[in-house]
């Protein structure tokens, strides 16, 4: 399967469409909450955790980098999660699998609300804080990968990319319901820039950690809702489990887990410089060259405009996947990252850079981001044999997080401060590079059996 196109199988499972109508929901659904939760601590780590969870007397730039330090060790919790819940997902089935690690991000992002700030606890704040956010990537490294089987597992012949790409919605679902409530607390209680002691600070940006706990309990409902896929079904009957499917994805599936980490990297870094790195960046000093100096509830309103560009490139891109193919499709896109990389001076430098320009760069990030988003979801599962499809597509999924973009805001920070901002693009440029020529070494795989072991 990994080096092969094989005709779709005619004994593929039927579902009526009410079924499949269930199975989009639950994929959608349940990794709308998980992005939600990972979203909600992004915002927060550029406008809250720096002034709250980190030392006063720190300059703010340092201060920053280390709030997204602590942003940055989900992504290391997200491949033990993957190993984890693969491990589960690949022996007891998809549908336990996927409640437990609901349950696990939902638990995390719920008591980051109740933590005490460093003023309230010193060292143990931030401590505890890491943590909590270790814990949010732990579950979210089992979600992805168990959703997107869901979903091709079940998906109509020729229409699998498009069946993947619902699950892919949840990232832009997540992030407007995300920044939607941090753009109403703010607007409603008065928070500017750099303001420590307003009601938002004190309390306000709390109130989207516990206000998951609803949504995980909604998602829950639907999940347990579910029954298993009968791919995977069909492999425990045939006896072809295997008892270490970690081991067995070294063994066996080592070079698409090399590609498809590879694969996703480039998306990984797109994403995370257009949400969370240019957050910093846009309400930064413009002064100092570090910033543009635009108000954060300003930005927050542009910024949600961009998802619906999102959106659009998902949509898109799921169709244009089964239609012209999944390499066809990524690798013209890679080609566009690499483009928009080179123009970043364009609409964000300090000396010309307007609201305008910068709602121009976060639109046209986010619908190349769409494009090369959606059919990951078809695309990593394709790679890899039903006995270890959760585990080896999450391990690549997630081992591309630590690689595109647990590095990401760090690095571009960094990079803004040595070099200016046309650094970013460079180095933007330089990881499609590399996802590109992954790309160009997969083997098409939009007509492979997904029942095949």
């Amino acid at each position: 399967m990994t080096g092969t196109t094989t005709p779709v199988s005619t004994t593929r499972p039927r579902f009526d469409r009410r079924t499949r109508r269930r199975i989009v929901i639950a994929s959608l659904v349940g990794t709308t909450v998980e992005f939600y939760d990972f979203y909600a601590y992004a915002s927060a780590a550029v406008a809250v955790f720096p002034y709250l969870f980190f030392p006063a007397n720190e300059d703010h730039t340092v201060a920053l980098l280390a709030s997204f330090a602590t942003f940055g060790l989900a992504f290391l919790g997200r491949p033990l999660g993957s190993v984890v819940f693969g491990h589960f997902g690949d022996r007891i089935g998809r549908k336990a699998t996927l409640v437990a690690s609901l349950l696990t991000m939902g638990i995390a992002t719920f008591l980051i609300g109740v933590l005490p700030t460093y003023a309230m606890a010193g060292v143990l704040a931030p401590a505890l804080l890491a943590l909590m956010r270790f814990c949010q990537g732990l579950g979210l490294g089992g979600e992805w990968s168990g959703a997107a089987l869901l979903a091709t597992e079940t998906a109509e012949k020729g229409k699998r990319a498009w069946a993947a790409m619902w699950p892919q919605l949840g990232a832009p679902f997540g992030f407007l319901a995300a920044n939607g409530l941090f753009l109403i607390l703010v607007s409603t209680l008065g928070h500017t820039n750099g303001d420590t002691t307003g009601a938002f600070m004190t309390w306000g940006w709390r109130i989207p950690f516990l206000l998951s706990a609803v949504m995980v309990v909604i998602g829950l409902y639907v999940r347990f809702k579910l029954e298993e896929t009968p791919v995977f079904t069909s492999a425990v009957q045939s006896g072809k489990k295997v008892n270490a499917p970690v081991a067995e994805v070294f063994r066996t599936s080592f070079r698409p887990l090399v590609l498809g980490t590879f694969i996703m990297v480039s998306c990984y870094t797109l994403f995370y410089l257009v949400t969370t790195w240019v957050l910093s960046y846009g309400i930064g000093p413009r002064e100092k060259g570090l910033g543009l100096g635009i108000n954060y509830t300003d930005f927050l309103k542009i910024q949600l405009i961009s998802i619906f560009a999102f959106i659009l490139g998902i949509l898109l891109s799921g169709r244009l996947a089964d239609s012209r193919g999944r390499r066809r499709t990524l690798s013209i896109v890679s080609l566009m990252m690499i483009g928009f990389g080179l123009v970043f001076p364009l609409f964000l430098s300090p000396d010309t850079a307007t609201t305008g320009s910068t709602l121009a760069f976060l639109t046209i990030g986010m619908f190349i981001m769409g494009l090369i988003f959606g059919p990951m979801s078809a695309v990593l599962p394709e790679l890899f044999p039903t006995n270890v499809r959760y585990t080896g597509s999450g391990i690549a999924y997630n081992l591309a997080s630590i690689l595109g973009a647990a590095i990401a805001p760090f690095v571009a920070t960094a990079l803004v401060a040595a070099f200016g901002v046309a650094s970013v693009g460079f180095y933007l440029a330089a990881v499609s590079v590399i996802s590109l020529i992954a790309i160009r070494c997969m083997h098409e795989t939009r007509y492979v059996d997904m029942t095949e072991i």
